[in-house]
Order: structure tokens, then sequence, then C-alpha cells
């Protein structure tokens, strides 16, 4: 029998520590400007709520590699730090000295300690209960703003594109990518069997997506100038909308699903609260064997959060469970986590249908690889 910790893949919510990993290649005499630029920045982090810890390491083997590794008290925390406009300005020193670089992220699981030799602190944080098994399979989106009377042309230019080459090298491959739009918002979310990084990498060098993103960049609300590392860094370090909680249905997915993705105007301050309320909903729906919600995945940064549900019913079939609020009372927590002026009433079950379709993305393209 399949548990419900088997059937999430991954999850922001669970409470356990969290150990960051940021491997970086530094350029050919940089060192000691990255050494200064570091200093600065790490009294800055030791203040953020929820850090407990962080070190600096240098490679004995090869001086231009380094490491630093930080630990906190749960995900949520540094998700909120790294994902703000702080951090984006806090870490830009550090850009120009920087070659590569890959962040890695995980939930404690198992740690031990020599108490011989010390008297160890009481820990803050708990360690994950159990182990994720998951799909082998990694999820992440980018969302960006388009200036307004430009979707049509944006959404035309985004839909007709030739798909890149699935295979990235022996163990990465593109799975799926998915287009929405809501109002002058895109969202692009996509899975990747194997390395995240090495695929974006991949997907950025094809010749027929380089073009598209040239294409659109005359409608971007936020300029940028791909040919400038920086400026591309920026820009896709401020749209990235990470996955928080993912969780799927027992068994291999049934035939007749459709993709859909909710938006969902989270209160300024609200995001991180509304994403764990709709996960922890997603978890109880998953398991229903009934339920016809296939697989959920939570997108979310600050104040923006989205919802993938693959479903194999009408969207309109149940509003409650399509947005994620069966249950007592669900939809008046919903509705204190929602910025009010785009809710409007929740009460009835036409303001329910209401708002559901104010909330549906629509769909600008849905392409998978022949396999997946």
């Amino acid at each position: 029998m399949t548990t419900l910790s088997e059937r999430i893949s991954q999850s922001a919510f669970d409470g356990s520590r969290l150990r960051v990993v940021l491997l970086l290649d530094l350029h050919e005499g940089a060192q000691q400007r990255f050494l200064e630029a570091y200093e600065h920045l790490r009294n800055q982090v030791a203040s953020v709520p929820g850090h407990i810890t962080d070190q600096l390491c240098q490679s004995i083997e090869n001086p231009s590699q380094w490491l630093i590794t930080s630990e906190w008290e749960s995900a949520p925390p540094f998700l909120a730090w790294v994902n703000s406009e702080e951090h984006v300005k806090m870490v830009q020193p550090l850009h120009s000295c920087v070659r590569d670089t890959r962040s890695l992220r995980f939930s404690v699981l198992r740690e031990t300690s020599n108490v011989a030799a010390h008297t160890p602190e009481p820990p803050k944080g708990r360690l994950q209960a159990n182990p994720r098994v998951g799909d082998g399979v990694v999820r992440h989106a980018l969302t960006f703003t388009v200036k307004p009377g430009s979707e049509d042309k944006v959404a035309e230019i985004l839909a007709g594109y030739t798909s890149p080459e699935a295979r990235v090298d022996d163990t990465t491959r593109l799975r799926r990518t998915s287009l929405f739009l809501h109002g002058n918002r895109v969202v692009r979310a996509v899975e990747v069997q194997g390395d995240l990084v090495a695929a974006l990498r991949h997907i950025s060098r094809q010749p027929e997506v380089r073009a598209v993103e040239e294409a659109i960049n005359p409608y971007l609300e936020q300029d940028r100038d791909l040919s400038d590392p920086n400026s591309a860094r920026v820009f896709f370090t401020r749209a990235a909308l990470p996955a928080v909680h993912h969780v799927a249905a027992n068994g291999k997915q049934p035939k007749g699903v459709r993709r859909h993705a909710l938006y969902y105007p989270a209160k300024e301050g609200c995001g991180m609260a509304l994403a764990r309320m709709l996960a922890r909903q997603d978890e109880l729906a998953a398991d229903d064997p009934a339920c016809p919600i296939a697989g959920s995945t939570i997108f979310q940064r600050d104040d923006i959060v989205v919802r993938l549900i693959d479903l194999t019913v009408p969207l309109d079939a149940d509003p409650t469970l399509s947005l994620g609020v069966r249950g007592s009372r669900k939809t008046a927590v919903l509705r204190r986590l929602l910025d009010p002026e785009a809710a409007g009433g929740l009460s009835t079950d036409r303001e329910l249908a209401s708002f559901l379709t104010r909330s549906d993305m629509a769909l600008i393209t849905d392409r998978r690889a022949s396999d997946a």
C-alpha cells in the first residue's frame, strides 16, 4: 500500500531542518574580493529569522572551488529570504567574482554527533521523519509580467516555438513544459527527470528557445539583456517560482487527465501560509482513492501562489475541491489569506464558482516528451 509520505515527493512544510549547499567556481584572481563580499554578506544573513549557522569552505585541491553551507530551522524562512528582493540585492557583489554556481537544498533526515567531546546544544528545528520516495522528477517554474495589451501577442509567440531536444545527457531529460497566462502574468512550469540545473542550461542554449526569449523581450515589464550575464541572472532570479509541495495520487496517472493552473492572489505577507494551507488540503485529497485530483504541485514566491493540478473531471465539477477548500471552514481560511480586493466574496456556491473562473489561468501550451 502506498503511504501518504511516499506520495509526497517534495514539501517545504514538514518542519524539518534545512541544509543548503552552494557550490561556487570563482574567476581566477577573485578569491580575496569574493571573501570580502562574503564577510559583509554573512553578517546580514546571521540576523535573518530561522538561520542557524553557515560555513564558508575552500577546496584543498583547487583554490577556485568554494563551498557555502548553511543550516536553517526549516525551509519556509529560508525560502522567504532567498526569494526576497533584499536577497537579490544582497548577493549582487558576489556575481562578478563567480564563474559558475550550483545550489542544493536538503532536509536533515539523520545526524550523528560526538557527545563525548562536547555537550550539544538543544537542536533547533526537527529532523525529517521519513524519507520521501517520489518519482525522480524535479519541478520548477518561472513567472514574469508583460506589458498590458501585449498578452495576445506574447501568447502567440510562446505557443508557436519548436520544442527543444528532450535529451539533455545520459541522466537528464525534459519531460514536460506547461505555459499559462493570467492577466499579464506568464507562468512557465517545467518537469525534469534528473538534474534541473543541467536541464535549464540546456534549454537556455537551444536556438529555438533563445529566439522566443528575444521575441518577447520588447513586451516584458522588467527590462533584460540576455547578452549580459548579470542582467540575465537578475531577471531569472526574480522570475524563479519554486515548487514548495508536490503530491500525487495512488498508482499510474489515469487516462483523460487535464492540467490546470490556478492563480491565488495572496494578501501581503500571507503567500507562504496560503501555500501551506493548500498543500495540506492536497495531502488530504490524495488520501482519498476516489479523488479526481491525480496530482498537485504548489509554486510560491512572496505573495505569488500558483497551484498546478491534474484533474480527471472538469475543473468546475466541484469548485471547492478544485480550489483546495473542501472541508469545514476551509473557505473562510482561504478568504483570510487572499487579497480581499482580488478575492471578492466566497460565501456562496456562485461566488466560489466565480472565483474559480477568475483564478483559472489560460493554457498557452502543454508539451510532453514522447516517453513522458
